[in-house]
């Protein structure tokens, strides 16, 4: 699975998009048909306290699953994403 990772008003560092890289790759185990993730991560108002966030876009053929998080940090609002995209894969792939 290919994961392409976009930042706005930031630049990521390395270690970041490692961490994007290796979090957001997990989720291929759960379903071999995911073809990619799209990751934004945003550093929104820093006026907020909880003003990262990472929106993810898992693009499988016939649908997409999207879903956005905020936190205070990128590496947890990256869990939180792919934690919530866990439940949603798996529950789907149960229905299958």
């Amino acid at each position: 699975m290919k994961v392409n990772l976009q930042s706005l008003h930031f630049k990521a560092s390395g270690q970041l998009k490692e961490f994007v890289e290796e979090k957001v790759g997990k989720l291929s185990h759960l379903n071999e048909e995911i073809l990619s993730a799209e990751v934004t991560l945003v550093a929104d108002d820093i006026k907020i306290k909880r003003n990262k966030v990472c929106e993810i876009r898992l693009v499988v053929p016939g649908y997409d699953e999207f879903v956005k998080k905020e936190a205070t940090s990128f590496e947890e609002a990256v869990l939180d994403a792919v934690e919530t995209l866990q439940k949603v894969v798996r529950h789907k792939k149960d229905k299958g």
